[in-house]
């Protein structure tokens, strides 16, 4: 069916894009109202409807944020930023003769920097493997995660995961218009990398997400405990007070300009997780995980082989945690020297400790979550480092590094295009090809992806994963029982554990 018009209608309004080759994107598409004046702070609400037709040709302001900050970790320059910031962005191919699958990102930044317009991001290479690709902006920092007594209960609940609110508002979105734009609204993907990823992993609790996705993708997600809503409301207290406001209410508060919350420093910034207690996220994410109570669906997660390098942004000291051990837990160190046979020093044993409990287990546990909903899960360790960047990452793959290759973007993003090889992007363009092929094909009885590798799913009974990359080199290998005397220590004492104090 030859489509050339990028021109259509959604329930709100006629949009029109722009044309990109054999795709059609439309960039900054509203999908809420604004969440400005009265609205900051609440659910986010439905658009009214506009006449004439909108133009989608450039991506919409991002959620106020540090913008050096996301140019140096998040993926790129977030552009300009407002509160008016609920915006997405679709890439379509010209050409379908069906409905495609669908895959919503939501990205990482640990709730503080990133939108769905950064350069790694561009769903044209994606979505020339038969996928509709959509990207998301959602609140951030105190904007999109934030309690206080006097906001309590406003629309008949309680609600301080707005940012969480946002994501849900999209992919109502996308079940009300992805048919226009050639997408089936019966397989929609929802994945995401970091605060993405734990995002995904959050929507697949919350009962008001249910129903509105199919499949899920964790990339990167981290066993980081929600913050309780006691503390929450404390937290929301103190930063009144710190703006002078010791009675606030509603209306002082939301009398607070925009940009005076995200260069708050510690203790008034916020952290890299949801809050628990509210409409959205009544239970813990990893409680509901550990009880196998997660909406059922094919899921596929993993992580990097050094996602320490993210601990120092989160302030952790890897050399820090093993001297802890060695004055409070003698025994638990030589526990864990057992398991991590030959690797020399405390820094590199934090290292490897650190990445293990914060990032590996959380797929071991997802994986024993999913066998005990009977539904397939694809397991995954990502390894590989291109030919350049060995020096530059002498430990592995860093947090976020596997992220232009699942969108095939490395070819593209500045300033990898001087170095990048012809093996890379191979590598890549696998990566990219697994992904597609997840969300086309993944379900209860297609539990194999194709690619250069047969990837099996980890089936009830079987713990499998896929390695993609092999000592920072290219390949792949299906291993059996991963880490798996690690992930059993780990999954037992992470709940007690794993924080950021």
């Amino acid at each position: 069916m030859q489509n050339t018009s990028t021109r259509l209608d959604t329930l709100q309004g006629t949009l029109s894009g722009v044309v990109d080759g054999d795709i059609h994107v439309w960039r900054g598409i509203p999908y809420a109202t604004p969440p400005v004046g009265s609205l900051r702070w609440r659910a986010p609400q439905p658009l009214s409807p506009w006449t004439g037709i909108r133009q989608c040709d450039s991506f919409s302001a991002s959620s106020w944020q540090n913008s050096e900050y996301c140019q140096e970790l998040g993926g790129g320059d977030p552009g300009r930023f407002s509160e008016d910031c609920l915006y997405l962005n679709v890439w379509s191919p010209a050409e379908r003769s069906t409905t495609l699958p669908v895959m919503v990102w939501l990205h990482g930044g640990g709730f503080t920097i990133g939108a769905g317009g950064l350069p790694p991001y561009e769903g044209k290479a994606l979505a020339q493997r038969g996928v509709v690709v959509v990207t998301v902006n959602y609140r951030l920092g105190h904007l999109g995660f934030f309690a206080h007594p006097a906001l309590e209960g406003e629309d008949g609940e309680r609600l301080y995961n707005f940012g969480l609110m946002d994501q849900i508002a999209a992919l109502r979105w996308v079940q009300e218009n992805i048919a226009g734009f050639g997408g089936d609204r019966d397989n929609v993907t929802l994945f995401g990398e970091s605060a993405g990823a734990r995002s995904v992993l959050s929507l697949m609790t919350s009962p008001k997400a249910q129903g509105l996705f199919h499949k899920a993708i964790i990339q990167s997600g981290y066993t980081l405990p929600d913050l309780p809503r006691e503390a929450a409301l404390a937290r929301g207290e103190r930063l009144a007070e710190h703006f002078n406001l010791p009675n606030a209410t509603a209306q002082s508060l939301r009398e607070l300009p925009a940009d005076v919350f995200w260069s708050l420093e510690s203790p008034h910034n916020t952290g890299p997780a949801p809050i628990v207690g509210d409409a959205v996220l009544p239970q813990p994410m990893l409680d509901v995980f550990f009880a196998g109570k997660q909406h059922a669906m094919p899921v596929l997660v993993g992580s990097n082989s050094d996602e320490a390098s993210v601990m120092a942004v989160f302030g952790v000291d890897l050399a820090g945690q093993i001297e802890k051990l060695r004055r409070e837990r003698r025994f638990g160190l030589g526990l864990i020297k057992l398991l991590y046979p030959g690797v020399k020093g405390d820094e590199e044993l934090g290292r490897q400790v650190c990445r293990d409990m914060a990032f590996t287990t959380l797929g071991y546990v997802v994986m024993q979550a999913q066998q005990r909903v009977n539904q397939p899960c694809w397991r995954y360790w990502f390894d590989y480092v291109a030919e350049a960047e060995h020096q530059t990452y002498p430990h592995g793959a860093w947090h976020g590094n596997e992220v232009p290759y699942i969108f095939d973007t490395l070819g593209q993003i500045t300033p990898s295009r001087d170095y990048v090889t012809d093996a890379d992007l191979t590598f890549a363009a696998a990566m990219a090809d697994y992904w597609a092929s997840f969300a086309r094909d993944a379900s209860a009885s297609h539990t194999v992806l194709a690619g250069p590798l047969r990837w099996p799913a980890a089936v009830r009974g079987r713990d499998r994963l896929l390695r993609m990359g092999l000592h920072k080199q290219a390949g792949f290998r299906v291993e059996n029982r991963f880490m798996r005397a690690r992930m059993a220590l780990f999954k037992r004492v992470m709940k007690h554990h794993v924080s950021l104090d």
